[in-house]
């Protein structure tokens, strides 16, 4: 089993302790054991395949926040304990600053989170599984508003308990769909603030839906933008897997 870096800075003290305990109480040495283990179960980091194409949910989790704010759209993943803490690129690009900002450690689910402590990796993206531009509500287009050089952030949110963030990128990286940017050590929240030219009715989840990090797709492409890209084996590929049609995304 692949774990997270850090990982056993946290298990290996209760796994140590196990055999002493069990001079003093079986009890305390099967908890200690179970207190490492289970440390590694939270720090396991498995592989993810992405789908061929579509935006990919940056965190393991349940969605949480769904809103538009100042012109854009952020998508919230709450982590609860049991979920794989690793966080993953949700497209590509290149990491234009990765910034840690200090703050409370309030639970990761309630709204005073906000304003806990934080790792912000913003992001510079062309993306072709981003759409191409926004439209107001009378379907124009808002030229203010391309994916040409946009910028997206993935902020990674301390709780209560998970009080402890791992960034794995610095400035400058260049990033894969998928790759890994960092964990959030035990359960906490995963925000993604898309680019401008991403509208509301663009996300292809909702409040209360599942998503897995590097595979689950939280926003369809434009099938445009992808033949545009030279992506048209992802569309067959796509086809191949549905009803004949050329059906993009999960």
């Amino acid at each position: 089993m692949n774990v997270a870096p850090g990982a056993w800075k946290y298990a290996l003290p209760p796994l140590l302790a196990a055999p002493f305990a069990l001079l003093f109480s079986v009890g305390a040495s099967v908890v200690a054991l179970l207190a490492g283990v289970a440390t590694l179960g939270f720090f396991r980091d498995p592989e993810r395949n992405p789908p061929p194409t579509g935006v990919v949910a940056p965190a393991d989790g349940t969605v949480s926040v769904l809103r538009e704010e100042d012109g854009r759209v952020r998508l919230g993943i709450f982590m609860n304990v049991w979920h794989v803490h690793v966080v993953r690129a949700p497209f590509a690009g290149s990491v234009a600053d990765v910034e840690h900002v200090a703050g409370a450690n309030r639970p990761a689910f309630s709204k005073e989170s906000e304003r806990n402590e934080r790792v912000r990796v913003a992001v510079e993206t062309d993306s072709p599984h981003l759409p191409e531009f926004a439209v107001d509500d009378d379907g124009d287009v808002d030229a203010g508003r391309s994916r040409d050089a946009a910028t997206a952030t993935v902020t990674l949110i301390a709780g209560a308990f998970a009080r402890r963030i791992f960034p794995y990128v610095e400035s400058g990286d260049a990033l894969e769909r998928g790759q890994r940017l960092g964990h959030i050590a035990f359960g906490s929240r995963v925000d993604l603030l898309f680019p401008p030219s991403v509208g509301i009715d663009d996300v292809a989840v909702e409040p209360g839906d599942s998503t897995t990090a590097g595979e689950t797709v939280v926003l369809e492409p434009e099938e445009d933008a992808l033949l545009e890209a030279g992506l048209e084996d992802s569309l067959e590929r796509e086809s191949d897997d549905g009803d004949g049609s050329a059906a993009i995304g999960a």
